[in-house]
C-alpha cells in the first residue's frame, strides 16, 4: 500500500516536498513514479526512478525544478519540488511497478493523491 503526503497551498516560487511511503512492504526491486492530474486534465507523468538506482526520468515541464529521491530504508520516495509554478497545481500520485517507465500503464500499485495548489 502506498501513501502520498506533503501537498498543500503555496505561492509561486515556493517549494514543497512530497513523500510516498510504502506500508507492509518496501520499494525493493520496484520502479517508483510520480504522476499528476490537474483540473480537467489527463494524469501525466512527472518523475520516476528505479529503487536499485541509476536512471531517473523527468517530464520536460519539471526538469531542473523537481527531484525524485529515496531513503535508505527503502520505504519512502520523495519528490522535491522547487520554483513551483501555477501550472504545477494538481493532485499528485505515487505509483510502483516492475519496470522504469514514463507510462502510467506500467505501474501496478497506486497511492491516493495529495493535492498541490500553487497560487500566483
Amino acid at each position: 500500500q502506498l501513501q502520498a503526503s506533503g501537498g498543500g497551498l503555496v505561492q509561486a516560487g515556493d517549494s514543497l516536498r512530497l513523500s510516498c511511503a510504502a506500508s507492509g512492504a518496501t520499494f525493493s526491486r520496484y520502479a517508483v513514479g510520480w504522476f499528476r492530474q490537474g483540473p480537467g486534465k489527463e494524469r501525466e507523468f512527472v518523475a520516476a526512478m528505479h529503487w536499485s538506482g541509476g536512471s531517473t526520468f523527468y517530464a520536460d515541464s519539471v526538469k531542473g525544478r523537481f527531484t525524485i529521491s529515496k531513503n535508505n530504508a527503502k520505504t519512502t520516495v520523495y519528490l522535491q519540488m522547487n520554483s513551483l509554478k501555477t501550472e504545477d497545481t494538481a493532485d499528485y500520485y505515487c505509483a510502483a511497478g516492475s519496470s522504469l517507465s514514463t507510462m502510467k500503464q506500467s505501474y501496478i500499485y497506486w497511492g491516493q493523491g495529495t493535492q498541490v495548489t500553487v497560487s500566483s
